[in-house]
């Protein structure tokens, strides 16, 4: 019920407090979504931002949140900072950790992808293995710092923490030994750690975990190498999974119904719908659709009025019906993404890597209805408050309005 209240209060104020929005669904639902922009064109302030990261901004009571590593030596310094969301002027800048060397990354990631959640007066951002921690909204002071979340990454690290009843859940999948953590979020300690079940050839993966409830019991929702489980929240303990092969896994899954829609592979994408329940191995009996053609490999799906909207990292995009999985439509947009695409006001926005954000009609009917343009490279999924969007490229954060509404 709690939770429920906290979802109403942030749609009414307009605020971004995590990855994909309030309800973590990528569904804006405020007034004043600017749907014309350029270079020129409805920008009210680029702010640079020092360093890069891929974190996503979120916006809570007029302030922006996001991170970034910055070089300092031979190595790097992880930050967190809150920008004034009228004005675009830093408020504060703190380094959550400092690092001596650089480690090794994929050339499309950052040391500073996972996006931060705002909660209760906290500011939570995670560096994967680097550190994770809770630092004071109002003026950045660290509340509390973990630094036990220790794994060879492959590639970095890239996907968020979801908070729930006072628990951020983590997928941590490296290279060896993959587990699932959930850690207190007023100590920032374990309260459990629960190794991966499936032997896997390749075991790191990428992804943002999901809550939902099942059966009177809170799950984490968690795909993962040659394996999708789901986790009881109270205690680490898996509740049931599906096997499947695939490993590097990033998309988040997303609850429709009984349905879990999920992504299970990077090289062979293949999206599969799985009914929520059941106890142990599940493959055999609640699998619903499966669909390789044009799969995702990176952005999460959209999901409105039962149409699930897709984009493929190399720009096909795809409407198809969430119960059944049938295609609706399916379109080359040009360009690769990795953003996750956002519904407002009747439209999907899909932005590619290039900074060239294509509007479709959320329809059975393919429609584009404008097309944008910005300088810089654009990875990182947008954020909406009830004055605007926020864009961040590789360095810049821009608020974007309409200015004809």
């Amino acid at each position: 019920m709690l939770y429920s209240l906290l979802l109403l209060f942030f749609c009414f104020f307009g605020d971004w407090p995590q990855f994909r929005g309030p309800s973590s669904d990528a569904i804006v639902r405020m007034d004043n979504v600017p749907v014309e922009w350029s270079d020129s064109t409805n920008i009210v302030w680029r702010a640079p931002i020092a360093g890069l990261g891929w974190s996503s901004p979120v916006v809570v009571d007029g302030t922006i949140y996001l991170t970034s590593a910055v070089p300092k030596g031979s190595g790097l310094s992880l930050a967190a900072m809150a920008l004034d969301s009228t004005t675009g002027k830093t408020i504060w800048q703190r380094e959550v950790r400092a690092i001596d060397s650089v480690p090794s990354i994929h050339a499309k990631n950052s040391h500073a992808s996972p996006t931060p959640i705002v909660r209760d007066g906290s500011v939570f951002v995670h560096f994967g293995t680097l550190g994770t921690a809770s630092l004071s909204c109002s003026d950045g002071k660290i509340q509390w710092l973990c630094t036990e979340l220790i794994y060879p990454p492959m590639h970095g690290s890239g996907g968020s923490p979801v908070l729930h009843e006072g628990r951020l859940a983590i997928v941590c999948d490296g290279s060896k030994d993959p587990f699932v953590v959930a850690l207190d979020a007023d100590t920032g300690k374990i309260v459990w750690k629960t190794l991966r079940a499936v032997p896997a050839s390749i075991s790191h993966s990428f992804v943002t975990p999901t809550i939902t409830r099942v059966d009177g019991r809170n799950l984490v929702l968690a795909p993962g190498p040659q394996h999708f489980a789901a986790y009881d929240l109270a205690d680490g303990s898996e509740v049931f999974r599906v096997m499947a092969p695939g490993w590097s896994v990033v998309p988040q899954p997303i609850v429709y119904e009984d349905l879990v829609i999920y992504n299970h592979d990077y090289d062979n994408p293949e999206l599969m719908a799985v009914r929520l329940g059941g106890k142990g191995d599940v493959t055999g009996t609640h699998v619903v659709w499966r669909r390789e053609r044009s799969a995702p490999s990176t952005p999460t799906p959209v999901l409105v009025d039962g149409l699930l909207y897709t984009v493929s990292d190399k720009g096909i995009a795809t409407c198809l019906d969430a119960k059944t999985g049938e295609q609706q439509w399916m379109e080359r947009l040009g360009g690769n993404y990795s953003a996750s695409p956002v519904y407002a006001d009747g439209r999907i926005l899909f932005l590619s890597e290039d900074g060239v954000a294509t509007w479709v009609r959320a329809s059975k009917q393919y429609e584009v209805v404008r097309i944008n343009e910005i300088t810089g490279r654009t990875f990182a999924t947008p954020a909406f408050d009830g004055t605007g969007m926020y864009l961040r490229t590789d360095t810049e954060l821009l608020k974007i309005v309409d200015r004809n509404r």
